[in-house]
């Protein structure tokens, strides 16, 4: 197995090693679906309960903001499906000295290091995002553009890459700081950011709150920017922004990443 060609075969022979695991425990298995099936109609439950109320918030009708919470929803799920777990063991292998038996691997350690665990239970998340837009899309008689589709489908991929490399710099800081519970714990808390339009963070407080995590921690950009051409409009400032930022983000957390591991010192040292 040589060239690029082995990372989808290596990829793939993860998710099939992960899945038969998951399989091995079917029960908790479908226990952890089924939470997140109940997480995300708490969460619809909540949205139309508040547009019980108001046909609009900052502009956003309540089919537009419906939409915008399934794609934060799929993205989520692509994130957690694919990279969080593995980001959030890097700690531990660290401090055991286990990252010693990735590093031999012939093969690049970002991708063996952050994309060797599937979670197949969090892998629904993303049918269930994608069932949201659609749903909300024919609420709203979205007319079919296979252009607007495309633009929406190309910045999804941007914002999961954006907001991968945030996660891979807070995994990078492990190896200096042992344990970062922590940081972890900031992720979950500043990705909440991404859970909203950035509308909502107007006035005294919400407006340089909005302003840094839109261009100097341009977290928002993640799910703002596709949601918002899918059923708003074309900002293309804001399309420029997104792919500018992924472009830098990428480069400078993977190398960041490279960085840490050059001062991480082995088990055996």
């Amino acid at each position: 197995m040589a060239g690029p060609g082995r990372y989808p075969r290596l990829l793939l022979a993860f998710a099939r090693f992960a899945l038969l695991g998951e399989m091995s425990f079917r029960f908790n298995f479908i226990m952890r679906v089924l939470v997140e099936v109940l997480w995300l109609a708490i969460l619809l439950i909540f949205y139309a309960t508040v547009f019980k109320y108001t046909t609009k918030i900052e502009g956003w009708s309540g089919d537009q903001f419906l939409f915008f919470v399934g794609c934060y929803y799929a993205l989520e799920g692509v994130l957690e499906t694919f990279f969080l777990e593995n980001c959030s063991e890097f700690a531990e292998l660290v401090r055991t000295g286990n990252l010693d038996f990735f590093l031999l691997k012939p093969i690049d350690e970002q991708f063996l290091i952050t994309c060797r665990k599937i979670d197949w239970a969090t892998a629904p998340k993303v049918l269930l995002g994608g069932g949201v837009m659609a749903f909300a899309l024919v609420a709203m008689g979205w007319s079919f553009s296979p252009w607007r589709l495309a633009a929406f489908g190309v910045l999804f991929v941007c914002g999961t890459a954006l907001a991968y490399s945030f996660l891979l710099l807070l995994t990078s800081s492990s190896v200096w700081l042992m344990r970062n519970q922590s940081l972890m714990e900031m992720w979950w808390l500043v990705t909440t950011l991404m859970r909203y339009p950035r509308e909502i963070y107007s006035g005294r407080w919400g407006g340089p709150i909005g302003v840094i995590f839109w261009f100097v921690i341009p977290l928002m950009l993640v799910t703002n920017v596709p949601a918002r051409v899918a059923v708003r409009q074309f900002e293309w400032d804001n399309l420029a922004l997104l792919a500018g930022a992924t472009v830098v983000m990428l480069f400078v957390s993977r190398r960041v990443f490279f960085l840490a591991l050059r001062t991480y010192r082995s088990a055996s040292s």
